[in-house]
């Protein structure tokens, strides 16, 4: 009879002739498959197949500098000329040069290979061309998006790419300009920097009443419109929301007032001024004036909170315990104190938790078990809400908060009078809007040859981006999933006039509403102009639609799926290892038991290939609910000790995963090729994510340990557009002989260090 150690040596063997066979094919593998090829002429191509093109395009953009610059008053005269560039100190700066971009370009050649398939390791992959040419063009003008004056183009630009990503996210934003409420966006350095920009802009728009109030009561200017200043506030005496003077509000009430309504007081003042007899150009200058008297933004928050707020609890935020590391930065550069910032524990699926697992007691403060309770902890105690935070793809799980909820419970606290912002953090999901948006939703004719994207969005992550549009703010990254480089994050406010609320006006890089103008918003100063103008070009030419980016992001979203069933699939009951996803089987796959549903996918999705899958209803519609909310797959393996029995030690199971990311990830100046495959690694830990999250899915691992004890898993991202059934065969068998090799090695070479 064969030991374990024995059968994990055969499989070892076996799995390696597999792995040769495996990279012999992939060697002569064509992506000669049926379906539009406009998706390979958006990209370079993991083989620098489309090198002529960009080569093509990058020398156009050089020789249109050339003549720009040469047409630009033609007789001054030139001053590099060609006894200049003879002399022997020209010859030998243009030595070193060469010289020295040519060592850079060789240690470039060290860089992680987001081009290829075998790179699932961070959210990076291949830039679009019309992105990269985009951004090399603006380069090369280095215009700075501060003011218009320094970006006369590229500021249009942006302002052009800020209601594309609007629409795409849902926002309404008309097609002419009008008097109308609409939507804005503009481009930042990334999703960190728009993520602080919400959360300052929710800080500070819950404050902005209370100063309106002490102006109003104080300013001389403004006391004569005081008492014409109205707005619907909630009466906890009637329990209604009813028109009420603002100055006769309490700060509860205050601190309570609807988005809408408070961004509509300005224009209510000034109104009210004109109609008084002052000058309309002078109205508003009137107001900023005498706020500044009274905002946050001049008084500090220690100085504003010691005026107005005694005898009101220190607000706070909600996010899911899957937040970004922008929130905790958020709360301490604006000094909230991240203490303020409230982790909501998530569900077995990674998702924020709305409800209570079951019905609880009194709580005696903000525990975070779930967003309900904490809600209502804070309408009981008077703790004022500046936000909710609903994570549209979580960065390491690909997890979709439950938006939809979220939402409804905010109009159900509304009626008895707690009111918040909601923010949709998006910047790695936002591009995936594009599989429900249509070219009319741009105001466009839709082209003749319309087809489906190959896999749409679950039934549950489709309802959440439904509702996008009713956020109050959404961060978007066109450099995660929009494929653009970087730098090119995005902040989109649902209402406008939000931006005014975080903005400081320096007179010398801004001359007035003649000039439009993007850089006096937000947090950031100088940034360049050529990432709008890669946003744009990209987007003028893979439109934000199911037809254009929903292509790319709908096949990434089939090839994610495909490599999940074979996760699901893989580990057969005579191999030394599980490997257990993060994300369960869906319900809705036939079978009443987990075999059942597994052996169900094994024979109709993962045994077959795409043309087969998308022939057969039942398992395209079972494809759709496969897999994670998005396309980041979870995954952790477990293995089997010498007696065949599976570990039940989290210790060990996370020595195991951490020595399988050890083989599978780049260490500093290493070469690339000795890497076939690059994944990355999270720690999932009780503190941010919650008991019952926890838990379940040691339970699913087989393992126990102490419950502070973090659990180490394998994160793989799948970006690339590519079909990966081929002509030749499917390169996920090229991925699981790497993976199998792999952690049969790993198993190999930890059995002396397990406890």
């Amino acid at each position: 009879m064969r030991t374990p150690r024995e059968t994990s040596s055969k499989a070892f063997e076996k799995a390696t002739r597999r792995i040769q066979q495996s990279f012999e094919k992939a060697d002569t593998l064509n992506l000669k498959t049926t379906g539009s090829r406009s998706v390979e002429a958006w990209f370079l191509g993991p083989r620098a197949e489309n090198i002529e093109i960009l080569k093509e395009l990058i020398a156009e953009a050089i020789d249109s500098q050339a003549e720009w610059r040469r047409s630009y008053f033609p007789k001054d005269p030139c001053h590099i000329t060609e006894e200049i560039k003879q002399s022997p100190d020209y010859q030998e700066a243009i030595t070193l040069i060469k010289h020295d971009y040519h060592d850079l370009l060789e240690r470039l050649k060290k860089s992680v290979p987001f081009f290829s398939m075998r790179y699932q390791g961070h959210m990076g992959w291949d830039s679009t061309i019309p992105s990269v040419i985009g951004y090399f063009a603006g380069m090369l003008y280095n215009a700075n998006n501060v003011a218009f004056e320094a970006s006369t183009v590229t500021t249009e630009l942006e302002i052009e790419v800020g209601d594309d990503l609007c629409r795409m996210l849902g926002y309404y934003v008309p097609p002419h300009q009008t008097d109308e409420m609409r939507a804005w966006g503009h481009v930042t350095c990334g999703g960190t920097v728009a993520n602080i920009e919400a959360i300052w802009s929710a800080r500070n728009l819950k404050f902005y009443p209370i100063s309106i109030k002490e102006a109003l009561l104080h300013d001389q200017n403004l006391v004569k419109v005081a008492e014409q200043i109205k707005i619907n506030a909630y009466s906890a005496t009637s329990g209604t929301w009813t028109e009420q003077q603002l100055i006769n509000l309490d700060a509860w009430q205050l601190l309570n007032l609807k988005v809408d309504d408070i961004l509509a007081l300005s224009t209510q003042i000034t109104n009210q001024l004109v109609s008084q007899g002052v000058d309309e150009s002078q109205a508003s200058t009137i107001l900023s004036a005498a706020l500044s008297k009274y905002s946050v933004q001049d008084l500090g928050i220690q100085e504003f909170s010691k005026r107005y707020l005694q005898g009101i609890e220190s607000p706070v935020f909600f996010v899911p315990g899957t937040k970004h590391y922008s929130f905790p930065k958020a709360a301490a550069v604006l000094g909230m104190g991240a203490s303020h910032m409230v982790d909501v524990e998530v569900d077995e699926h990674g998702r924020m938790r709305i409800e209570p697992l079951e019905p609880q007691p009194g709580q005696d403060g903000l525990k975070g078990y779930n967003l309900r309770e904490d809600l209502q902890y804070c309408l009981n105690n008077q703790i004022p809400v500046y936000t909710v935070v609903a994570v549209i793809g979580t960065t390491e799980e690909s997890a979709v908060d439950p938006l939809k909820q979220i939402l409804e419970l905010r109009e159900e606290f509304s009626q008895k009078g707690l009111q918040f912002t909601v923010h949709a953090d998006a910047a790695w999901g936002g591009y995936f809007a594009t599989l429900l948006r249509t070219d009319a939703d741009f105001y466009l004719p839709s082209p003749k040859d319309t087809a489906p994207p190959v896999s749409p969005l679950s039934a549950y992550v489709e309802e959440q981006f439904a509702t996008l549009g009713q956020a109050d703010s959404i961060t978007v990254d066109p450099h995660k999933s929009g494929y653009i480089p970087y730098p090119a994050g995005a902040l989109c406010y649902r209402n406008s006039a939000m931006r005014n609320l975080v903005t400081f006006v320096a007179p010398y890089v801004f001359h007035g509403e003649a000039e439009p103008t993007i850089g006096i918003y937000g947090i950031e100063g100088s940034k360049p102009g050529a990432a709008p103008a890669a946003v744009y070009l990209s987007h003028r030419i893979i439109r934000p639609t199911k037809d254009g980016y929903g292509k790319i992001l709908g096949q990434a979203l089939f090839t994610g799926d495909k490599l999940y069933a074979r996760l699901l699939c893989m580990a057969k009951e005579e191999d030394p290892f599980i490997i257990v996803p993060l994300t369960l089987i869906p319900d809705s796959i036939p079978g009443s038991t987990e075999a059942e549903k597994i052996q169900f996918i094994r024979d109709r999705v993962d045994g077959r290939t795409n043309e087969e899958i998308e022939q057969d209803e039942e398992a395209m519609a079972a494809l759709e609910e496969l897999g994670p909310d998005l396309n980041i797959l979870i995954y952790a393996f477990n293995f089997k000790n010498k007696n065949g029995e599976l570990n039940t030690s989290l210790k060990n199971a996370n020595l195991l995963n951490k020595r399988y990311y050890e083989n599978l990830s780049i260490d500093q100046g290493d070469d690339i090729n000795n890497y076939p495959m690059i994944v990355s690694t999270t720690d999932f830990n009780a503190e941010a994510y919650g008991s019952y999250f926890i838990e379940h899915y040691k339970k699913r691992l087989g393992v126990t340990g102490e419950p502070d004890q973090p659990i180490t898993v394998i994160r793989t991202v799948v970006q690339n557009p590519w079909t990966t059934e081929t002509a030749g065969g499917s390169f996920i068998d090229v991925l699981e002989g790497i993976i199998r090799e792999s952690i049969l090695k790993v198993i190999e070479d930890i059995q002396d260090e397990i406890e």
